[in-house]
């Protein structure tokens, strides 16, 4: 039987969550089907929404008061709405109208959205392909400097490594190092 489940989110832990919780119960959420999350919206780990996510099913619809409660970012919300459709769940959110994928009309703003996000990522792209670009027409290098032979962390792992006294993987927590800087150390 397909349900409605509800999503509420606030940034903070003084903030309390009574508006959103009472629009979703009023549009038909039961109280055990809404799930709380007092975090800021720019952390990619939310417990209440990671619960709520795993409590969909195929015929549901997730509901939220506001879009900004859901998404981290336009990007993010996409995807989330997108991954939903994929698994025949339904979205609609409260106050922003016509965003509702369980009619046509809704799903047709979704999908203007959708381009939108996959329009600002191809720029955002593009603008840092030609930054690079122009850089390296001035001559420009990116990436790390490159470490010298005897850079006293190359000169520790050299040592450590000629020893044989300690694992590989002790060199590397010692050091801070992944095991590709250890074996690049050891080869200047």
């Amino acid at each position: 039987m397909a349900k409605l489940v509800g999503y509420v989110r606030v940034s903070t832990q003084d903030q309390e969550v009574h508006l959103q919780v009472d629009a979703l119960a009023k549009a038909g959420c039961a109280s055990n089907m809404i799930f709380i999350d007092k975090i800021s919206g720019a952390k990619s780990e939310r417990p209440g929404l990671r619960k709520c996510l795993e409590s969909l099913n195929s015929g549901d619809t997730l509901l939220v008061w506001r879009l900004d409660r859901l998404g981290r970012s336009m990007a993010h919300l996409v995807q989330l709405i997108e991954d939903l459709y994929q698994k025949g769940i339904g979205f609609r959110s409260l106050c922003d109208g016509a965003i509702d994928t369980t009619t046509a009309s809704g799903e047709l703003i979704f999908n203007i959205f959708s381009s939108l996000a996959q329009f600002e990522r191809r720029l955002t792209q593009e603008r840092t392909r030609a930054g690079l670009e122009a850089a390296r027409a001035r001559g420009k290098k990116g990436g790390r400097k490159r470490l010298s032979s005897t850079d006293p962390k190359v000169l520790m792992a050299k040592n450590m490594h000629k020893d044989h006294g300690m694992a590989i993987n002790d060199i590397c927590k010692t050091l801070k190092i992944s095991r590709a800087s250890f074996y690049r150390y050891v080869n200047l």
